[in-house]
């Protein structure tokens, strides 16, 4: 009995599993924990899939195999991805500048094309319906930098609009051309086949765009309250798509896409339907894809020889030296800065989900081998990170030569709302002494003070308990101070605080100084970090050594190009309001450039007394201020978030730099609000710099460091 019950379970676990539901679990442990893990060493989400797909598919541990199941939702996943890339294509921004959207368009996906096609047939020595199908996918791109642009705040800068307006094209194209070398794979490009395809696809076209979109608002319009039955019938109308694009001899991923701009302007991107296609496929289709695509690659092909690195490489130079040159002639075009050709260039320099998909096709169909999948999955990596540090380049470029708009933080004062997220009351009276410190005369809003109690079985109780624990902490508060005590429930204290911020319309969010972080959040990610990350609002860190009243200067230290932040205004007004009541000294500690811009504001608010200026101090080491400051200054850092123009390594876990050197000091950390992201390509969002620029960075004080070395040994030997 015991041993046929070990013999079943041995059975069970027997490589590759063969138990659906076994397979079914992992790959979504694979799903759950791949982008958790893989954060922390900056590896890229879509990458990190992959990944994880060639370490357990065949090629790898061999516990997974592409079974009918797996192939199932590949497929799926791949349908979704294409689907996706036309339902967010932005029609309205093609409209506004289509012209030369269609030249950049033309440009983007014929100079790859014509520079890809000899190279891979003469020097790759391809065939050429296989050095035509790799071609055409460097000429495809996804804008996986975008969220770059949105955290900048130029996304409606003219070099985006056109660059998301050529997107549309250049992605047609390419399905249509795929269209075209699959049918001369099958069969040659005879006259039938000309005929046929174009009677057929007619005939879809004309299905998709002028019968499904009336039919799609008829059921829309008739069952406005059945949301899950939305959903249902998008789903049903991508597939329906597909099968008619295989009807038509077409590829089936060509019907998605064109169910994508079908439905494009019946959906919303901000609609709640938007948001259920995107939840669903990011979370369970696309990565299914993603892994099933690892599963394909075998690294071992890389170590039998150079040929399959040169294959990678050359596949990488050539799409983006395709994609630099059309980023270079729309530019000389249309007479565009340098800055606005390198962000043109960043923003379609990437290649990701339809690049995948392409490439996907050609090796299901035979026409490429391995080696150009494997080529191909070290493009995607290569060019998203160039595209990133491009276009991030270009961003800070763009903002530094431009004019703030002086009068944005100063509107928006006027009707703020400041939320106090309470986790020890005993550090209510004097959060709530600050906000009223700094809070905006003209404001009438109360100041919010929220209570996040764990969603357990006694969380009503927990909740009753909350709200008197508050009450009896707000006693002695003037009466001028009005304040608003919300407790509400849930599972993530940091997601109950950023949901309650958007429910409140809270535009700054103070916060008491983080504990230690555990060893579960240092895998992951601290509160602190959530509410930094998951947020544009304005975030005070702070903590208080003694009364507010107390301190008699004020230490604000800030990063270059502080002044260019979209909070600038308003963390420098709150400050000197601060030091008028606490009739302290404002020290700024800065670069010139930041300096200047503090000058001209203070000007504008009319501030003529009680500041200085003093030298800037390096984040990395806060040694010179240790030995500056008094017991009784309040010492405030600006920090900024990721992808802001003022941002720097320097700056990760300065929270804990702060602890370490400035223990018994009051202090305040500040992240600036930053502008929302308005960005159909946050699943991309992970694919960054950071890794590359720290490295840069540590390379650098290193330098610096040492140069200092040789310095202090030459002066001792003159």
């Amino acid at each position: 009995m015991e041993n046929s019950f070990l013999t079943q379970l041995s059975h069970e676990f027997e490589r590759p599993f063969q138990n659906p539901v076994l397979v079914f679990s992992i790959i979504l442990f694979i799903i759950l924990l791949s982008p958790l893990l893989l954060r922390k060493l900056k590896i890229p989400g879509i990458i990190g899939l992959i990944l994880s797909g060639v370490v357990l598919g065949p090629h790898g541990l061999n516990v997974l195999e592409l079974n009918s199941a797996v192939k199932l939702f590949s497929t799926i996943g791949l349908l979704y991805i294409m689907f996706t890339a036309g339902l967010e294509l932005d029609m309205k921004e093609f409209q506004h500048n289509k012209n030369k959207s269609l030249v950049f368009g033309f440009l983007t996906f014929s100079i790859p094309l014509v520079i890809g096609v000899p190279v891979c047939y003469y020097f790759l020595d391809y065939g050429f319906v296989a050095s035509l199908l790799i071609s055409s996918m460097f000429s495809t791109h996804t804008m996986v930098a975008y969220p770059i642009v949105s955290k900048f705040g130029i996304s409606k800068n003219e070099a985006v609009a056109v660059t998301v307006g050529g997107t549309i094209l250049t992605d047609t194209a390419v399905l249509i051309m795929l269209a075209v070398i699959l049918g001369s794979n099958n069969g040659g490009l005879s006259f039938s086949f000309w005929l046929r395809l174009f009677v057929s696809t007619a005939i879809f076209l004309t299905i998709m765009f002028l019968i499904i979109p009336k039919i799609t608002k008829w059921f829309f319009q008739k069952l406005e309250s059945e949301k899950t039955s939305h959903y249902i019938f998008v789903l049903s109308v991508v597939f329906f798509a597909a099968f008619l694009a295989e009807l038509a001899g077409v590829e089936a991923i060509i019907g998605a896409f064109v169910a994508g701009l079908a439905l494009n302007k019946l959906i919303p991107y901000s609609s709640a339907l938007m948001n259920r296609i995107e939840f669903t496929g990011n979370a369970l289709f696309i990565p299914f894809f993603l892994i099933s695509v690892g599963m394909l690659v075998d690294v071992s092909v890389l170590l039998k020889g150079n040929s399959a690195i040169i294959i990678a490489v050359t596949l990488t130079v050539v799409a983006l030296a395709g994609k630099w040159i059309a980023a270079g002639l729309t530019s000389y075009i249309f007479k565009y800065s340098s800055g606005q050709r390198k962000l043109i260039f960043g923003l379609s320099s990437s290649h990701a989900a339809a690049t995948l998909a392409v490439i996907m096709v050609g090796f299901q169909s035979k026409i490429i081998h391995e080696n150009a999948l494997n080529g191909t999955i070290l493009l995607i990596l290569i060019t998203c990170l160039v595209a990133s540090l491009i276009t991030e380049n270009a961003s800070r470029q763009i903002l530094a030569s431009s004019t703030p708009d002086t009068a944005d933080g100063r509107i928006n004062q006027e009707n703020e709302h400041i939320l106090i997220p309470i986790a020890n009351p005993r550090n209510l009276e004097i959060l709530l002494e600050f906000a009223s410190f700094i809070k905006h005369k003209k404001s009438p809003n109360p100041i919010h003070i929220l209570k996040v109690v764990p969603n357990t079985e006694d969380a009503e109780t927990n909740l009753a308990k909350a709200r008197k624990e508050i009450d009896s902490h707000l006693k002695d508060i003037p009466d001028e101070i009005k304040v608003n005590i919300v407790a509400t429930i849930d599972h993530n204290i940091a997601g109950g605080i950023i949901r309650m911020s958007k429910e409140l319309f809270a535009d700054t969010i103070l916060i008491g100084w983080p504990q230690k972080s555990s060893v579960f959040e240092r895998f992951t990610e601290t509160k602190t970090a959530s509410l930094v990350s998951r947020t544009t609002r304005s975030l005070y860190i702070s903590h208080f050594e003694y009364p507010l009243l107390n301190h008699k200067r004020i230490i604000l230290c800030c990063p270059p190009l502080a002044g260019l932040e979209h909070g600038f205004r308003i963390w420098l007004s709150r400050f000197t309001n601060l030091s008028k009541v606490l009739q302290a000294t404002v020290i700024f500690r800065c670069d010139e450039k930041t300096k200047a811009a503090i000058l001209n504001e203070l000007k504008l608010l009319k501030i003529v007394s009680g500041t200085t200026f003093s030298d800037e101090i390096d984040y990395s080491d806060f040694t010179v201020l240790q030995n500056e400051i008094r017991p009784e200054d309040l010492l405030v850092v600006v920090s900024a978030r990721r992808n802001s123009i003022s941002h720097s390594n320097l700056m990760e876990n300065l929270e804990e730099k702060l602890d370490k050197k400035f223990v018994k000091q009051s202090k305040v950390v500040v992240y600036p609000r930053t502008y929302a992201i308005d960005s159909k390509y946050t699943e991309y969002g992970e694919i960054n710099p950071e890794s590359i620029s720290l490295g840069i960075e540590k390379v650098q004080k290193i330098g610096r460091e040492l140069g200092g070395i040789i310095k202090g040994d030459r002066k001792e030997k003159s």
